[in-house]
């Protein structure tokens, strides 16, 4: 069914371009304007896909019709679109990991071979680490910073012998103690940021599911969790190293 559209306003006489219209029933603008035909200036775009297309419009357009109140409406992404971020980023992903346990985590063998005091066999020629290898030999940044409790809980311990295998795999691991990520005022949640341009939000259920990923791409927004990875990563110490 095609979308009624609303015209917001235009400052275009009668030729109709550029005009702002809007989609009362899902709060969806529609722009109209110029279209960019340029190869170089298309090439500047981030990821624009065959269905996409760019249009020119002046600022004067959206400072006059676009909407003046700001709303916060979560923009949420698969988890295989998540997955995809990791090889699709262009030079660095750095994860800031904060909570006690991920049940997703107890249910592996590894963790059973953990729980009961054995040496773990981490399998270094998993998908992942595959992927992971790749990714880093193009290049591109893959660290992360855990937070501790005081003392770690099992599940912390658990990441720290897994630690072992993010570094065979191309990652950098640091470690930092809650009362220091608390005395920083670190975010509590657990995100990633790609490329220090987007931050996917990862959202856990009471019994520690993950449930979902959002992305937070407002440059505002992303500053902050910016400030904080430079704050964690100059406080955190290499994870095989005892803290002084």
């Amino acid at each position: 069914m095609s979308r009624q559209l609303r015209k917001v306003g235009t400052n275009s006489g009668n030729n109709g371009c550029p005009t702002l219209y809007d989609n009362g029933s899902t709060g969806d603008y529609v722009v109209q304007g110029t279209r960019v035909t340029d190869p170089d200036e298309l090439a500047q775009l981030d990821n624009l896909t065959p269905a996409e297309g760019a249009v020119t419009v002046p600022r004067e357009l959206l400072a006059n019709f676009g909407p003046k109140e700001p709303v916060h409406v979560p923009q949420w992404i698969s988890f295989e679109e998540f997955d995809g971020m990791f090889t699709s980023l262009k030079h660095s992903a750095w994860r800031l990991e904060t909570r006690s346990r991920y049940a997703s985590d107890e249910g592996t063998d590894t963790y059973a071979q953990f729980a009961r005091g054995e040496a773990v066999h981490w399998d270094l020629e998993d998908p992942w680490c595959q992927e992971r290898r790749a990714q880093a030999a193009l290049g591109k940044r893959f660290e992360r910073v855990r937070v501790l409790d005081e003392p770690p809980t099992p599940g912390q311990l658990y990441l720290l012998d897994n630690a072992a295998r993010n570094t065979a795999a191309g990652e950098v691991v640091r470690t930092l103690p809650r009362s220091v990520a608390n005395a920083q005022r670190l975010p509590t949640d657990d995100f990633w940021i790609f490329d220090g341009r987007v931050v996917a939000l990862l959202h856990f259920d009471g019994d520690d599911q993950m449930t979902g990923v959002e992305l937070i791409t407002n440059p505002v927004e992303v500053l902050r969790y910016v400030q904080a990875r430079e704050a964690a990563w100059h406080f955190a110490v290499p994870y095989d190293q005892p803290r002084r």
